[in-house]
């Protein structure tokens, strides 16, 4: 990203502040959940101070729980070692203005300990490690997440005050593909998606999809780390502009029943020799290169074990459910959407399809899996197995991990997971699912007491 021209330059930021048209600055992170995390600056101080410099922010904010609990077992923040700071250092190829919010502008920051080492449980470092990783093999990344979520009329305050229950979907019925029912609040994904745009996102699309409310907007493939950060204020931005607007929308990855919101992650390899050539195209069975059957190989050998990249939260194994168009099975296959793993496209649009996440799923650590599994398929020259030819829902596969303690417990045990991203990392996400599993453990929930309060 280095040679890269940002959406907005630092001398153009200098011209509109000067001007009065830009006075806040957001300097931000994501967090373990993929949350945009920091601060917002006074414009003119943040040129002159942070700009440079680079600012502070509590070490807690990759070691609390989803509430923003402080929790117990995180070696590298916690009550002994006192809650100290991390450093903020701005990432200048980010840098673009917010247009849902009038006079802002919003940077992407990198973390660091103060004796300037980068923070590697931080989820952009951990991406960051596994490009780097693959630049040493001479390939790059290419990346595209459709990410899904469902519209409510109801504001995010009320939501909240009916305990998200007995919400007002924007649409009563499924809408896959309605131009009538994308119609109905055309005002708010055209707000969403000019404004994206407005913002530096390449957008391509809209479309409704199955669950009442439920809609889609698409971006443009980009760099891996370029696309997750974008993935990130996309997600950010898309709330506040619906908040503005009267509305409420989740990302969760299974809201009720009915069909769940996904992220389905799109994956090709560029050489970075010769720029632009897409080496996962080749001669091979499917116009596949061996590079290809190599790194989707290693997607299979890896994919139980990483899934908690892919599936952070308890909810988000309630989306992997037969006949769903959730996966359930570890396979992979031509066009067939049945499989975790779907290969589309040819030549130069030669790239996979990772069906396993969900709209909850943290695009930075996402990828990184996707790279370090694939990294292992090249390294250690795995061989593809055959393609599903049917449906992958009742074929003789390995299943896809059905709760956030299966997945954790593969992941911590994972001799793949250790090699490719090291103890520190294993043994903090790990964490961050025990947390989570604690918690839901000690709560009555309301299926419980439905079923329970009189007939039990």
């Amino acid at each position: 990203m280095a040679d890269r021209k940002p959406p907005l330059s630092v001398e153009e930021l200098r011209a509109l502040v000067a001007s009065g048209e830009i006075d806040t600055v957001v300097l931000a992170f994501p967090d373990m959940q993929g949350r945009l995390q920091g601060k917002r600056f006074a414009a003119p101080f943040f040129l002159d101070e942070v700009l440079e410099h680079g600012t502070e922010g509590c070490n807690y904010l990759l070691a609390v729980d989803a509430d923003m609990n402080t929790v117990d077992g995180y070696e590298m923040s916690s009550w002994d070692r006192g809650y100290g700071d991390f450093a903020m250092h701005p990432d200048t190829a980010t840098l673009r203005r917010v247009p849902w919010n009038e006079g802002t502008a919003l940077l992407v920051a990198d973390l660091a300990w103060s004796d300037g080492a980068p923070v590697a449980a931080a989820p952009r470092q951990i991406l960051r490690r596994q490009l780097e990783r693959l630049a040493e093999h001479g390939y790059t990344a290419h990346v595209g997440t459709e990410l899904e979520f469902i519209v409510f009329r109801d504001t995010y305050e009320q939501a909240w005050d009916r305990g998200y229950q007995r919400l007002t979907p924007a649409n009563q019925y499924n809408i896959d593909y309605s131009v009538l029912g994308t119609g109905r609040i055309e005002p708010l994904l055209r707000r969403i998606r000019n404004e994206m745009a407005a913002a530096g996102l390449t957008v391509e699309s809209a479309k409704g999809e199955c669950n009442p409310g439920q809609h889609e907007i698409a971006f443009k493939y980009d760099e891996a780390l370029v696309t997750c950060d974008q993935h990130a204020v996309y997600k950010t931005g898309a709330k506040e502009i619906a908040a503005q607007e009267g509305c409420s929308l989740t990302f969760m990855a299974k809201y009720n029943e009915r069909e769940g919101n996904s992220c389905h992650i799109h994956l090709s390899l560029q050489s970075l020799a010769e720029p632009g050539r897409n080496v996962m195209a080749g001669d091979g069975p499917g116009g596949m290169s061996p590079v290809m059957r190599h790194f989707l190989a290693g997607q299979l050998a890896a994919l139980r074990d990483f899934s908690l990249l892919y599936a952070p939260n308890i909810n988000s194994y309630k989306r992997f459910q037969p006949g769903s168009f959730a996966p359930t099975a570890v396979a992979w296959g031509h066009d067939n959407r049945t499989c975790a793993l779907r290969v589309v496209g040819h030549g130069r649009s030669m790239r996979f399809e990772n069906r396993l996440p969900g709209g909850d799923v943290n695009p930075h650590l996402a990828v990184a899996g996707l790279v370090a599994a694939g990294l292992h398929g090249i390294e250690q020259q795995l061989e593809l197995p055959d393609a599903c030819p049917g449906n992958a829902y009742t074929g003789d596969y390995a299943h896809v991990p059905a709760t956030l303690r299966e997945a954790a417990e593969l992941w911590e045990t994972s001799p793949i997971a250790k090699a490719a991203f090291g103890d520190e990392v294993v043994a903090h996400y790990r964490n961050m699912a025990r947390v989570e599993l604690a918690a839901f453990d000690a709560v009555v929930t309301d299926w419980e007491l439905r079923r329970s309060f009189e007939r039990m």
